[in-house]
């Protein structure tokens, strides 16, 4: 999978002109192996552990087109902090987010997709995309 990702930002990259930098693929090895939903910060900082010559607005501007690429998503849990997260061809999940430690839990339900494609239908809609955020209090936060 992540050799298909990489080939597929490298052909993303060659379409919009811009050169395939050894920045760009180190970023592109951390982002791919991270399994969080990452802010800017949290990849910056992993990054630059090991590669200390990698800026902030590298970082940045890379996750951009990564966006851009359609190989992350930009999330926005109502804190000011933008994430991103692995776009996976035809997968799709919501998120359980914790308000007081900021956990982010990913879950599938067929039950609730199925409910929501009901409801849609009942009204006439046909959905294009959606997202389902649950706020509260994760097990650790509830003792």
């Amino acid at each position: 999978m992540k050799r298909v990702k990489k080939k597929l930002f490298s052909d993303f990259i060659a379409r919009k002109g811009l050169k395939s930098t050894r920045q760009r693929d180190t970023i592109l090895e951390f982002f791919l192996a991270s399994d969080r939903h990452m802010s800017i910060e949290e990849l910056y900082l992993k990054v630059r552990a090991k590669h200390p010559n990698i800026g902030y607005a590298t970082v940045y501007r890379t996750l951009k087109l990564f966006a851009e690429a359609g190989l992350a998503r930009e999330i926005q849990f109502g804190d000011g902090q933008t994430r991103y997260e692995h776009v996976n061809e035809g997968e799709h999940h919501d998120h359980l987010v914790c308000t007081r430690c900021g956990t982010i839990v990913e879950f599938e339900n067929p039950v609730i997709e199925k409910l929501q494609d009901e409801v849609a239908k009942s009204h006439g809609f046909l959905i294009e995309t959606h997202k389902m955020e649950l706020y509260g209090l994760c097990p650790k936060c509830r003792k």
